[in-house]
C-alpha cells in the first residue's frame, strides 16, 4: 500500500522558517522524482520545489527560489522542504508528490502551513 504522510505544517509568523517532511512507503522510494506542491484558498496547485530520485538534481519555482529547499535521504525514504524566510503568500496546503517514467504518480494528503502575525 502507497503512502505520503506529510509533518511539519503550522502557524508560523512572516520571516519564520518550517522543515516539512514527507515518510514515503509502499513503492521503491530511489526510483522516484520526488516534488513539492502548494494550493493556496481560491488557486490552482502549483509546483514548488522537485528533486531527481537520486538528488542530484533540484528545481524551483521562480516565487520561492533561495528561500526553500528541497532534499531527500533515500534511506530513509523522506523528502523535506525546508522553508526560510517565511511570506504570507506561502500560506497554503502543501503536498508530497512521487512520480515515475510517466506512468505512476502518487499525492500525500497535504499539510497546512499558515504564515501570519
Amino acid at each position: 500500500q502507497v503512502q505520503l504522510v506529510e509533518s511539519g505544517g503550522g502557524l508560523v509568523q512572516p520571516g519564520g522558517s518550517l522543515r516539512l517532511s514527507c515518510a514515503a512507503s509502499g513503492f521503491t522510494f530511489s526510483s522516484y522524482r520526488m516534488s513539492w506542491y502548494r494550493q493556496a484558498p481560491g488557486k490552482e496547485r502549483e509546483l514548488v520545489a522537485a528533486i531527481s530520485n537520486t538528488g542530484g538534481s533540484t528545481n524551483y519555482a521562480a516565487s520561492v527560489k533561495g528561500r526553500l529547499t528541497i532534499s531527500r535521504v533515500n534511506d530513509k525514504n523522506t523528502v523535506y522542504l525546508t522553508m526560510n524566510s517565511l511570506k504570507p503568500d506561502d500560506t497554503a496546503v502543501y503536498y508530497c508528490n512521487a512520480y515515475f517514467n510517466r506512468k505512476y504518480e502518487y499525492w500525500g494528503q497535504g499539510t497546512q502551513v499558515t504564515v501570519s502575525s
